[in-house]
């Protein structure tokens, strides 16, 4: 600041990881957009918060508002592992370090801003407050939490990717706007001390001291909720919340391929902060320093997922011209060794995908336009995500581009027959020139039961995959394997679930590397599942493993090689009377 001549900062902004410059990092989005319209920004990474406080003092305060983030994370989710335990590494922490960060650090770093600064208007954003924004189940403490403006005294929420919101906020407050006119804006909550008046286009939610009450209620609130993230125009949502009242306005419609383009066309350095060149690599950098994102949204809406909550369903994408400068400016980097390692998106495949009567889609609330069927109104042409392949591929710096984004392959084999043949043409490209010997995808379960509690398609289409993958390798004489990416847990799921997956595991020759244990975030369809004990828009009562002790016992059936699982699994298949499953039951009884 003493270098740029700058007496104070109009915006400071306080983010729970390590500051890297980066289109991937949101406190960096937000940071070079404010920067590009003339504001004078600071980003204060990773703030101590239990000594003196003094990096919350440091920079003084800013002329027009501090922003406060977890961010690219829940902390609770960065924290702690689905059995609860502290986990030993951070991500997005210079030498991967655990501790950078407090739990639920939107609420921490509020309320030491707000108490050293009362009058400093103070904004929450990113995935933590924008998915803890109404009433939710928190699964670390086993209970359900208010909104968080409720717990954190922050002035105005904004929801969803929302650089454009803050920046229409931050040029009314230049331009001497009051707070109360900011309340105006899209994509922002904020809290009322009385019941706000009736508006058109206005939901009123169950309060919260009903939902604590009432399952049902809770339940009932997060279908409006879900419905409501997946219209065009939303609705504005309000909630009653101890003595005060959450007001939420609707969401921004999608971002049009111009205002995307400038987001990723900003003055990022791709890099980490020199502050951390002597301590460690931030792994989370590491993962996506080479790659491009193509894309925001994402129309599968899966049950266990927060994108299309956080990022909306609706598909905007960048220009061809934006995608290709991007990569030649990787490209040139010092650094660079020549791969690319992803042009992607939440799911791979959805480039430039979209309704093809528009005025259908706007009046539609369906949570995906994929299950339990594609819908007939989908454009699902690959032909546009071919032609950024091949254009990508012929930059001659880059010798290989891998698709690291997982692929949708339910687009390949139920959309129109008028793009099948793109598709086909697509997955052969992917599978010869996109992949490094393996082609991971998430086919999540293999049982339809447990699928449709996930909205996943049946996992015929994964055997469908596996043949078409197998012609291809055998066409182009490669030798290369196909990983399944599976989920044990979620709601839906029994035992006898998990010895079906087990066994096709066995019959297929899969290799289950990439597995999980299901893990409740705020405000999914399948966390009010685990909360509830039944599917919120059915009322369906189902099962859920609860317990840590019941979650670890169908993780076993990942791990079949383990003695002990093997003896734990054994037992199973007798109790269950599940000795049908012949593969499953010979392998257990090698020697």
């Amino acid at each position: 600041m003493d270098k740029l001549g700058w007496e104070q900062a109009d915006v400071i902004l306080f983010s729970g990881d390590a500051f890297v410059d980066h289109p991937a990092f949101g406190a960096a989005v937000l940071a070079r957009m404010l920067q590009s319209d003339g504001f004078k920004v600071a980003v204060v990474p990773q703030p101590n918060w239990r000594d003196d406080l003094r990096d919350f003092k440091k920079l003084g305060k800013p002329a027009l508002f501090f922003g406060v983030t977890a961010g690219n994370m829940d902390s609770m989710v960065n924290h702690y592992t689905a059995n609860r335990r502290l986990r030993s590494d951070d991500a997005y922490t210079a030498g991967g370090k655990a501790g950078g960060r407090p739990d639920y650090a939107t609420v921490v770093y509020s309320r030491i801003l707000k108490k050293l600064y009362p009058e400093t208007p103070l904004f929450l954003g990113g995935i933590e407050a924008s998915m803890r924004r109404f009433t939710h189940y928190d699964y670390w403490g086993d209970k359900l939490m208010p909104g968080i403006l409720s717990t954190a005294p922050a002035d105005l929420l904004f929801y969803g990717m929302a650089e454009y919101p803050l920046l229409y906020a931050a040029q009314k407050m230049r331009a001497g706007a009051p707070l109360s006119e900011l309340q105006q804006l899209p994509q922002v909550q904020f809290r009322v001390p009385a019941a706000p008046t009736e508006k058109e286009n206005t939901r009123f939610l169950h309060a919260h001291e009903a939902c604590l009450k009432d399952k049902h209620a809770f339940a009932e609130n997060f279908v409006w909720f879900e419905k409501n993230a997946n219209t065009y125009e939303g609705q504005r949502l309000v909630q009653k919340s101890g003595a005060g009242w959450l007001v939420s306005n609707p969401h921004m419609p999608p971002l049009s391929q111009k205002k995307l383009d400038k987001v990723y066309n900003l003055h990022y350095t791709r890099a980490p902060h020199p502050r951390y060149a002597k301590k460690g690599e931030i792994p989370a950098f590491l993962m996506i320093r080479d790659s491009v994102t193509v894309h925001r949204g994402c129309f599968g809406g899966c049950a266990f997922c927060t994108i299309a909550a956080h990022q909306g369903k609706w598909i905007s994408s960048r220009s061809e011209k934006s995608i290709l400068k991007e990569v030649a400016k990787i490209s040139q980097s010092n650094d660079f060794k020549g791969h690319i390692s992803d042009l992607g998106g939440p799911s791979a495949n959805m480039y430039k995908m979209h309704g093809v009567d528009m005025s259908r889609c706007k009046k539609c609330s369906r949570p995906s336009c994929i299950y339990p069927a594609v819908c007939d109104n989908l454009n699902t042409d690959h032909t546009p995500l071919l032609e950024l392949y091949r254009k990508a591929r012929k930059n001659q710096s880059v010798k290989h581009v891998t698709i690291g984004s997982g692929i949708r392959y339910d687009l390949l084999f139920s959309g129109d027959k008028k793009y099948s043949a793109a598709a086909m043409t697509y997955l052969e490209e992917l599978i010869v020139h996109h992949i490094s010997g393996r082609l991971k995808v998430a086919p999540e379960h293999t049982r339809d039961k447990v699928l449709k509690k996930m909205r996943k398609p049946s996992f015929g289409q994964f055997h469908q995959l596996k043949v078409e993958f197998s012609k291809i390798n055998k066409k182009h004489g490669l030798r290369q394997q196909l990983i399944p990416y599976f989920i044990s847990g979620h709601p839906g799921c029994e035992v006898p679930d998990m010895m079906h997956l087990a066994e096709e595991v066995q019959k297929n020759d899969l290799i289950t590397e990439q597995a999980q244990d299901f893990t409740p975030t705020p405000m999914t369809l399948a966390t009010v599942m685990f909360y509830c004990g039944f599917d919120p828009y059915t009322h369906e009562p189902l099962f859920v493993a609860k317990t840590v002790k019941e979650k670890q016992h169908q993780r076993k059936y990942f791990f079949l090689r383990n003695k002990g699982n093997k003896e734990a699994i054994i037992k199973d298949i007798k109790n269950h009377n599940m000795t049908h499953l012949e593969t499953l039951t010979r392998y257990l009884n090698k020697k």
